[in-house]
Parts: C-alpha cells; sequence; structure tokens
C-alpha cells in the first residue's frame, strides 16, 4: 500500500506543480520543491479527491513534507478500512 500511496501523492503533486515527477521523492519539503501554503491546500484537495478522503483542517495545516503527506493519507485510508460504515 505504502508504494502505491507514495507514487500517487507524487503524481498529484507533480501535476499540480508541474513539475517532474522524478524530481519528488518522499523526503522532499514543500520548502524544497516551492510549495507555499496556498499550493499546499490546492494539493490536499487533489489529494483528498485522488484517495476519497477528508483531510481534517488541523492535520492538513501540519504537513510540510512529502512525506508527511504520505503518512497522513495512509493514516485516514487505514481509518477508513477500519470502519467503512463511517466513510
Amino acid at each position: 500500500m505504502t508504494e502505491d500511496t507514495t507514487q500517487r501523492v507524487i503524481r498529484v503533486i507533480a501535476a499540480n506543480q508541474r513539475i517532474a515527477p522524478e524530481t519528488i521523492t518522499a523526503t522532499s519539503t514543500f520548502l524544497e520543491l516551492n510549495i507555499d501554503s496556498l499550493d499546499g491546500l490546492h494539493i490536499l484537495f487533489e489529494v483528498e479527491e485522488e484517495f476519497g478522503i477528508d483531510v481534517p483542517d488541523d492535520a492538513a495545516r501540519r504537513f510540510t513534507s512529502v512525506q508527511e503527506v504520505i503518512d497522513g493519507v495512509n493514516a485516514l485510508l487505514a481509518q477508513k478500512e477500519a470502519a467503512p460504515e463511517l466513510a
């Protein structure tokens, strides 16, 4: 699951920022990728759509790296699988 999630998150970020996906790694920070807070929000909206999840606003504000987004998505997907009737 992690590999697939990682590639999907990277693909969303690359498309949103119009940068080559191969220049993005899980360890890339938003600062390194020149992603400001507004860009970060747009990325999170696209991530929510890509994965069919809802990222809480307080969690979204804490994301500063690609890995943090991946970890957040994996946690939300695990919650969704554990309680599908709430999704």
